[in-house]
């Protein structure tokens, strides 16, 4: 009998995407792809107004329309539905999915329409008027904080939705403040940088816009909803809560998700009436989002502005960091709305030991779409932040910026690493990730062609940053819901293995990484294996995908449930094998022991013989299939260097992007070549925040980029070969040693390219240029001599 083919070892190799052909090739089943027998659609009717009182709503043209089943306004749904619930512990004021009373931003929902096509029901929730008595609308952050031009919430004066105490050093557990140790640091300081800095509004834009599909049957008294979304157990809990249906009676399944970049965390009020509606009918309803729609009811990320203040002595040591947020998060709080700012704080520290740092934050409510997650919420704002002041700083003392910042690294040696934020770093080795970036970028020759250049009357920069985000997030302390994952794995029968996962992959490749670690775990071939995901009946627990922790606790969740069962495999091996159970070997499809493969049984037999056991071995049951929770002792912290280099036409301001080279620090990586395109990913959108992203409102509260005309995405054209690298750290918190990368794309690009730009109009006396990069900006600096203080 031929031996087996010898199966490759698959962790570590880049094994391209198992997900991909269907993708594809159009084969994959999204929210508007289903179609249910009687199914309705709804349409909502949403302000035009920014705020103002509903005094009424004329829904009689609607109700007659042909194909029209029914109309609702926002008290009525509200006689349907309880005020949608938050998923952080700051005090909220009610939201309603319908507005009932008055509307607080421009697209906010005021009634629904149920109607037997899309079209139908459009053109029905096109057919309602509603009268509204106009209120003054919010939209500068300072200036909300004051009261002015009115108040939005009249339980929160001022416009204040958060207003944290001062954190950082002197901070005590009661929250007493001493600031003799920053006011120290700053009165020994021989340099202090101060800039006020943006992090602009942006739109996530996800290939796919939100969607959703509720089906209750009263038969059986059961709810099935297939929603566009990164988390479908929490989708349906909260569904469940808001229904009055028990947690057992509501299924929820997410299909493909074309795209969620942290947009898709949140449950959202169509969802919730989706639901009511279905429940209230008895009949299928279907809402699929357009992308006008998209743009004012799918939250926003970013919106935070920062005023830096960095001490330091003339030798470029860093003293002290003082660091005032403002977070303009719109009108409501979502679920994790008033969190994403805090994140800010808590990164603070950035890659640097500074011993002493001061932080606060005030979060206001304005007339806007509200904010959320979007990829890296949180963290590229605190890495801007620090990483700008950090270039005004070698600037301002003449020094290389990869050397200042390889001066005030925390060191290999002191991690575990405690900030001053609170943050405990697991590992890190900073200046290994710099020394490469440097090496690979070829900083020096980089030097002398931007100088080279500059001696033509070209404008040429060069820019860099360094970055270190909290990822894996996990401790049920930063989770309201919970930290852990959850998985299932079970060997079929036949030998082939299915395992389930509460992460809900959206574009991160799971279906591919979880497979090679099963592979390898059980040494099996990869088309063996399937892994389950997206649907609460099928996954029995999970709490989702998000903040870059699929990977590092998903897939340790499904590499423990593997361990198990592979245990318990064993033993029924080692019965048939006559041997012992510690001295088998599961490799190349067989089971055998050490040292005598021929006398092996193939895993698919001794799979058979698990379900069948003659004699059952004592101690065991029949069948293979075990679970894992995993929840980790702390949040991994990946980091790493990114580098860029930029021209400015001189004529036209317009700015290229010539070289971005990226080293990152991710631990132990399952794939590299799924590792480099989340990278690209997250580069593409962070450089789309430098150059070419900004949501834009007028002073009434009006969004004026509300299309594609007037908010650009980039597009591959505008991107040079990315040229990446990577070392690795593996943290000790998991058994993978994977952190987490996701999301470390956007970090380190804003604030080197901002730096390139920067670099390039120092002749004009350019200290600081905010975020987004437009031509027409960087024109008048260049023709009017403006300094760059925009």
């Amino acid at each position: 009998m031929a031996a087996p083919p010898v199966l490759p070892k698959l962790v570590g190799q880049r094994v391209k995407r198992r997900e991909d052909p269907r993708l594809i090739q159009g084969r994959a089943t999204y929210v508007d792809d289903i179609a249910l027998v009687g199914m309705q659609h709804l349409a909502f009717k949403r302000s035009d107004v920014a705020h103002g009182r509903i005094r009424s709503i004329d829904t009689r043209a609607a109700k007659v329309m042909d194909g029209v089943e029914a109309v609702f306004t926002g008290a009525e749904i509200a006689e349907l539905l309880a005020p949608m619930p938050i998923g952080t512990p700051f005090p909220s004021p009610e939201h309603r999915a319908v507005a009932v009373d008055t509307v607080r931003y421009g697209g906010e929902p005021v009634a629904v329409v149920v109607a037997s096509d899309r079209y139908v029901a459009r053109d029905a929730a096109d057919a309602i008027v509603v009268s509204y008595e106009t209120l003054p609308a919010v939209v500068d952050p300072e200036l909300a904080m004051t009261g002015k031009p009115t108040v939005i919430h009249p339980a929160f004066p001022n416009n204040l939705a958060v207003a944290l105490v001062p954190s950082g050093t002197g901070v005590s557990a009661s929250g007493s403040v001493d600031d003799s140790a920053i006011n120290e640091a700053f009165a020994k300081a021989d340099v202090v940088i101060s800039q006020r800095m943006v992090n602009q509004r942006l739109a996530p834009t996800t290939m796919e816009p939100r969607g959703v599909v509720a089906h209750y049957e009263p038969g059986k008294g059961s709810m099935t909803i297939w929603s566009s979304t990164q988390n479908p157990h929490i989708l349906r809990t909260f569904i469940a809560a808001l229904t009055g249906l028990g947690q057992d009676q509501v299924r929820a399944i997410a299909p493909e998700v074309g795209g969620g970049f942290g947009s898709k965390i949140n449950i959202y009020g169509e969802e919730y009436v989706a639901a009511a509606i279905s429940k209230h009918l008895g009949i299928p309803v279907k809402w699929s989002e357009d992308r006008s729609e998209a743009f004012v009811a799918t939250t926003h990320g970013r919106d935070i502005l920062g005023y830096v203040d960095l001490a330091a002595k003339s030798d470029g040591t860093v003293l002290g960091l003082k660091l005032r947020l403002i977070a303009d998060i719109g009108a409501y709080n979502m679920l994790l709305t008033a969190a994403i700012p805090t994140l800010t704080m808590l990164m603070a520290s950035a890659t640097y030991n500074i011993p002493a740092i001061r932080a606060t934050l005030t979060e206001v409510f304005t007339n806007k779409t509200p904010t959320d997650a979007y990829r890296g919420a949180g963290r590229p704002e605190a890495t801007y932040f620090v990483e700008r002041a950090m270039d005004m700083l070698a600037r301002e003392l003449k020094m290389d910026p990869a050397e200042l910042r390889r001066k005030n690294f925390i060191k290999p040696h002191q991690f575990p690493f405690a900030t001053q934020m609170g943050a405990v770093y697991d590992s890190g080795d900073y200046e290994k990730a710099l020394d490469l970036a440097l090496k690979n970028a070829q900083w020096d020759r980089l030097k002398t062609e931007r100088d080279a250049a500059r001696a033509q009357g070209r404008l040429v920069g060069l820019g860099l940053s360094m970055y270190v985000e909290v990822c894996g997030v996990g401790p049920s302390s930063t989770l309201p819901t919970g930290g852990w994952e959850h998985s299932q794995v079970t060997i079929e029968r036949d030998g082939r293995i299915s395992a389930t996962t509460g992460a809900s992959p959206h574009g991160q490749g799971n279906e591919t990484t979880f497979a090679q670690m099963l592979a390898d775990q059980f040494g099996v071939p990869l088309e063996h294996i399937t892994i389950l995901h997206g649907d609460t009946g099928v996954v029995k627990q999970g709490i989702g995908t998000f903040g870059s922790r699929s990977q590092a606790v998903g897939g340790t969740a499904v590499h423990m449930a593997g361990a198990k069962v592979k245990s318990k495999m064993a033993k029924f091996a080692a019965a048939l094998l006559e041997a012992h159970e510690d001295d088998l070997v599961f490799q190349n499809g067989m089971i055998s022991v050490k040292g005598s493969p021929a006398s092996g049984k193939s895993f698919a037999s001794v799979a058979g013989y698990a379900y069948r056991p003659v004699p059952l071995p004592e101690g065991l049951e029949p069948g293979l299939s075990d679970e894992a929770f995993f929840e980790p002792a702390n949040n991994t912290y990946p980091f790493g260097c990114h580098i860029s280099m930029v021209e400015i036409d001189r004529q036209t301001g317009e700015p290229t992007l010539l070289k971005l080279v990226a080293v990152d620090d991710a631990g132990h990586l399952i794939n590299p070549l799924i590792v480099e395109g989340q990278i690209h990913g997250g580069l593409a959108q962070g450089i789309g925040q430098a150059m070419i992203e900004e949501v834009v409102y007028n002073e009434d509260g009006q969004l004026l980029t509300g299309s594609f005309m007037d908010y650009a995405i980039p597009r591959a054209g505008d991107f040079p070969r990315f040229e990446l690298d990577a070392t690795v750290t593996p943290t000790p918190l998991n058994p993978l040693g994977a952190k987490g990368v996701g999301e470390a794309g956007t970090l380190g690009s804003t604030p080197c390219i901002v730096a390139a730009v920067v670099d390039a109009l120092s002749e004009f006396g350019v200290k600081h240029i905010d975020m987004m990069l437009r031509p027409e900006k960087l024109w008048r600096i260049i023709h009017q001599g403006q300094g760059g203080q925009s």
